[in-house]
Formats: C-alpha cells, sequence, structure tokens
C-alpha cells in the first residue's frame, strides 16, 4: 500500500510477463518505474539487472525502498524523463512500462526512439490503461469517464490501435496484444482496498471505484502489448 499511485502494478506485470523471457542476468529498464514496486518484482522474481527510471519520484526516494527490499545491489533507480534517457543504444536486453507508457509512448515517434536503448532481439512489454474499442470510433470520451480522468482517457487505447502503431515501423514484431482478463474487476478490487487505509485514501478513490462500477467492463480495461526489435 504505501508504493501505491495507482492499479496495482505487480497485478499488471505479473500477468504481462507471462508473453516475455525474462532470464536471470539480464539488464532491464523499468521504465516509469514510480515508487519502486515494479523494480522490486523483476529482481527478486526473475533474478535480471533493472535500471529503475522515472521523472516523477527522486532517485534517492526510490534507492530508499530497494535498500529496504534487499535488492540494491541488483537495481539501480535514475531520474529521468522518457524522451531524455541518459542511455548508450542498444544497452538493454529488455524494457518494461507498467501504467506509465499512456503519458509519453503515443506520440508516432516515440518507438523508434525508445527501440534504440534495445539490443536487437530484445523485448519490449508495457502494460497500459486501454479500452475496448476506440475514443474516436466511440465520438466522445464516456462521461463517467470523462469526470474522473478527462482529457487522459484519449491515450487509452486498444490492444489493436497498439499493435499497428508499433508493428507499421517495422522496428519491432508484436509477439503479444491483448486485453487483460478482467482487468477492471483487480482494478476495482484494489482501489476499495486502498481507500480502507483512511479519510484521504478513501476521497482519493472513491471516484474511480464509482467510475468502475458504472463501467461494469463496458469500456474499461488494460491493454498488454509486447514485441521483440527486428
Amino acid at each position: 500500500m504505501g508504493l501505491d499511485m495507482g492499479p496495482n502494478p505487480l497485478w499488471l506485470l505479473e500477468d504481462l510477463a507471462a508473453n516475455l523471457d525474462l532470464r536471470p542476468g539480464m539488464r532491464v529498464l523499468d521504465l516509469g518505474s514510480g515508487k519502486g514496486a515494479t523494480s522490486v518484482f523483476l529482481a527478486r522474481e526473475y533474478g535480471v539487472e533493472v535500471v529503475a527510471a522515472d521523472w516523477w519520484i527522486p532517485a534517492e526516494d526510490a534507492a530508499a525502498v530497494f535498500a529496504q527490499a534487499g535488492v540494491a545491489d541488483r537495481v539501480t533507480a535514475v531520474r529521468a524523463e522518457a524522451h531524455v534517457l541518459p542511455f548508450e543504444p542498444e544497452s538493454f536486453d529488455a524494457i518494461v512500462s507498467i501504467d506509465a507508457f499512456e503519458y509519453f509512448g503515443t506520440a508516432d515517434g516515440y518507438l523508434p526512439y525508445l527501440v534504440r536503448f534495445l539490443r536487437p532481439g530484445g523485448q519490449l512489454g508495457m502494460a497500459t490503461p486501454g479500452m475496448t474499442r476506440e475514443v474516436r470510433e466511440l465520438g466522445a470520451i464516456p462521461d463517467h469517464i470523462k469526470a474522473v480522468v478527462g482529457w487522459e482517457a484519449i491515450a487509452w487505447h486498444t490492444p489493436q490501435w497498439w499493435r499497428f502503431q508499433w508493428e507499421v515501423t517495422e522496428l519491432v514484431d508484436v509477439t503479444s496484444a491483448r486485453l487483460q482478463e478482467d482487468a477492471w474487476q483487480d482494478w476495482l478490487l484494489w482501489a476499495r482496498a486502498c481507500a480502507e487505509q483512511g479519510p484521504d485514501a478513501a476521497k482519493a478513490n472513491q471516484p474511480v471505484i464509482d467510475m468502475l462500477t458504472q463501467d461494469g467492463g463496458e469500456y474499461l480495461s488494460f491493454a498488454l502489448v509486447t514485441a521483440r526489435r527486428r
């Protein structure tokens, strides 16, 4: 709960990882790592070396989480903006991004920028809020979603949108593009659990609970997408 920044990132990462081939010793960029839960998970569960990069969370705060979790020798915290990454080309075996790609990854030129940091054959995987239908197809953001997240829902795309967006570059081969099963129910379960932590938490989470309850899985989900660099 102390690392909460939205939908449960470990549920998303665990599901996404089923479509990745992560092995001990790989060097992995956790892009948009937040308070560090996903980076700890990657180091512990897969034995990989992680670079945890985030713009909102100071590196020293994330490093304290890694030290407390006993993975400081395998996880390095870096404060970096997603469009100005301070890494050498082809320096990662995999790049993973959980509940962050919607903030920076929808631009047409972003995938070509990001892929340069992957070694040939390297893997890319992301989990991002998604919709069962495109907002463009609907003609507007549904009112119950707009009331909570506003225009941000424009970036919540279908897996099919992401597949085309990545494959059309001819830089990667998409290996999976799917909606997370029962995603809205997981999100709702987590929001309710977080709301029980106190008055402030209840106030912060209630709009999300209301949105998900009203939606009932009609539109809201998570898109999970993986690919390999050609």
